[in-house]
């Protein structure tokens, strides 16, 4: 079990990224199925795991979003008042927010998505 100051860590992928994460896995499952062994789903796939397990070892790990710049969606259907992102391959990246208590730390995974989505998410305009 992680333990970050002191508290046991739990990650929770919800919403829009369980959607995308289980779309995904299921994407691979069938490349894998047809003997690919290696494919811009798997690598993205294999790159999600993997910054999953580095949130898990430490919730700080990304990059801090300020919060005046956190998305409205975010505060109304999560409550959410920190968010965190992780770039991963391929300019996607993973949004995040870190719920705790007293007794434990839970980082809820809010979206998985590529850096179009982010910008219009975050409502940067291309140039």
């Amino acid at each position: 079990m992680n333990l970050f100051h002191g508290k046991p860590v739990d990650v929770k992928v919800t919403g829009d990224a369980r959607i995308a994460y289980e779309e995904l896995n299921k994407i691979v499952g069938e490349e894998k199925t047809k003997g690919i062994t290696t494919s811009p789903n798997q690598v993205l796939f294999n790159s999600i795991k993997q910054k999953i397990e580095f949130i898990r070892e430490n919730p700080e790990y990304g990059i801090h979003i300020p919060k005046n710049l956190i998305p409205r969606d975010y505060i109304n259907n999560y409550d959410v008042n920190n968010l965190w992102k992780v770039n991963i391959t391929g300019a996607w990246r993973i949004i995040y927010t870190i719920k705790g208590s007293e007794v434990e730390i839970i980082a809820l995974i809010l979206d998985i998505f590529n850096h179009k989505d982010y910008d219009k998410k975050f409502g940067y305009k291309k140039s």
